[in-house]
């Protein structure tokens, strides 16, 4: 179980991350009072960046549903560590092919992270009767 909350920790991280990226690449001086303004004018990488961002905070309560159900349904650790591992390795991958501008496998890495959450609901779903 301490795998998956390290992977939660990890995805919780994602989206500031992301968030600093496109702020540290962005063209002109960012305006803290307006953010999603300022960030909505940028392009290139800066913009690529903050809908990494965005797409983070997006997947997150899904990872973070699939993580407690397993939990609660008892689901093998095995499974539950190597889902989450599979969760946080993809979802770096998506950020790096966002920065990339690399959109088919961003995409990919986009729908194996989503499967890996849905695997999670599902065999807690299943474990619960």
């Amino acid at each position: 179980m301490a795998t998956a909350i390290w992977c939660l920790l990890m995805a919780l991280l994602m989206p500031p991350i992301f968030a600093a990226i496109a702020k540290a690449t962005a063209e002109g001086r960012y305006n803290n009072r307006s953010p999603r303004a300022f960030l909505e004018k940028q392009s290139g990488i800066s913009r690529r960046a903050d809908w990494a961002q965005r797409n983070s905070f997006e997947i997150l309560p899904a990872f973070i549903a699939g993580i407690f159900a397993a939990i609660a349904a008892g689901i093998d650790e095995q499974w539950l560590a190597r889902l989450s591992i599979i969760f946080v390795v993809t979802r770096i991958l998506y950020g790096i092919c966002y920065l990339k501008d690399w959109a088919s496998a961003r995409t990919l890495c986009w729908f194996v992270g989503l499967a890996c959450c849905l695997w999670l609901l599902m065999m807690a779903a299943l474990a619960a009767g």
